[in-house]
Formats: C-alpha cells, structure tokens, sequence
C-alpha cells in the first residue's frame, strides 16, 4: 500500500508540475501536429496505401512521444529535486508515479493525434476494437520503455539526442508490432486474427516493466 501511495502522490506532483508548465504537452502536441500536417502535404490523402498509413501512424507518435516523455526525469535533475525525490519515496513508487504520468500523457496525444490522422489520411480500419486493442498494449509498451531511457539519460548532457537514439531499438519491437496488428485491423474485424501481435505487445510491456522495478533502484541510486 504504501508503494501505491508513493506512485499516486508522484503522479500528482508531475500532473500539477505539467498543468503549470505545459511543456510536455506542447512539445507532443505541436510535433505531432506538425509531423501530421507535413506528411498529409508530402505524400498526399490517397497516393498511399493502408500499409503506408500504418507505418506513418506508428512513427508519427512514436517520434512524437519522443519529444516529450524523457521531461518526466530531466525535468528533476533541471529543478536539482531528484535528491528530494530518494529521500521522500521509494524507486519502486518513484517509476510507477513516473510511468503512469507518460502513460496518461501518451494517451491524450493518442486521443488528439489519431482521429486527426484518420481524418486527414482518409485512413479507414474495419476492425476497431482490435486497433484499439493494439493502441493500448502499444501505448503501455512505448511509456514503460520510454520512462525508463529517460531515467537512464536524465543525468547525460545530450539528453534530448541520446534519448532518442536510445530509444529507438528498445522500443523497436513495440513499432513493428503496433503497425502489423495495425495493418490487420485495416481488414479484419477479428481480435484472434492479430492474436501473435497482442501477445508480443503485451509480453513486452510486461517484460519492460518487470525489468524496470527490479533495475530502477540502481539507475536512480547511481
């Protein structure tokens, strides 16, 4: 119980942290925008197929959440609070608060960027529950591996750039399998038809997080 405790009070200072800077909010919402509106101009609505659209789906938030998920942990050592943080919570609750922040912040990139993609792209799924099956184990995924770069290059001087070139193979399985299940989606209606997609979704966020409680004492402590 008192993990739980130390992860809800740490969400809470990032949320009244985030609604007073907005940083993280702009950074994803004005590159998603951005990225959104150069590819509609570039490729154009129909000279690209589903398969295409899919892949641009999956990048557009991936790059996306990596203009804005590593603040999660930058953001401490900036305002010189990480020492405070060790000492008031355990790294257990201090990943936890953490992850559920980026998770929450993903999702309202997700709740803005995706209906305006389909809108834009003239995207069309026939299977909406399977997508929105694969947004959500995705969507856990990107923020579990994400949080945990960051707190790894929360103390570098290039943060920005090492983030995302750290990120990217860590998170790769989790890109791959987003656009298969989908392109799936594009042309089934079935959950069971992008079953394998799901399943690695899913055991990779549960892998990630796993590995990240029981390693996050030492990267914070170190």
């Amino acid at each position: 119980m008192q993990l739980l405790h130390d992860a809800w009070l740490i969400f809470l200072k990032d949320v009244r942290q985030e609604f007073k800077t907005r940083y993280s909010v702009n950074a994803i919402l004005l590159f998603a925008l951005v990225t959104l509106v150069a590819v509609s101009f570039s490729i154009g609505t129909f000279n690209a197929g589903s398969d295409i659209k899919s892949a641009l789906l999956w990048i557009i938030i991936f790059f996306s959440a990596m203009s804005g998920l590593s603040h999660i942990f930058v953001r401490e050592e900036d305002k010189h609070t990480a020492d405070t943080l060790k000492l008031v919570a355990q790294p257990t609750g201090i990943f936890l608060g953490k992850f559920l922040f980026n998770l929450v912040l993903l999702c309202l990139l997700e709740i803005i960027t995706v209906p305006l993609f389909f809108a834009v792209m003239d995207f069309e799924i026939k299977g909406v529950s399977l997508f929105i099956s694969v947004l959500i184990l995705g969507s856990v995924g990107l923020s579990a591996g994400a949080t945990m770069t960051a707190a790894i290059i929360s103390k570098a001087s290039a943060k920005g750039a090492l983030f995302a070139v750290l990120s990217f193979p860590i998170l790769l399985p989790v890109i791959i399998a987003g656009i298969s299940g989908t392109k799936i989606a594009v042309q089934q209606t079935a959950i069971s038809e992008a079953s394998g997609e799901l399943q690695m979704l899913f055991a990779y966020s549960v892998v990630v997080i796993t590995a990240a409680i029981l390693l996050f004492d030492f990267v914070w402590n170190e």
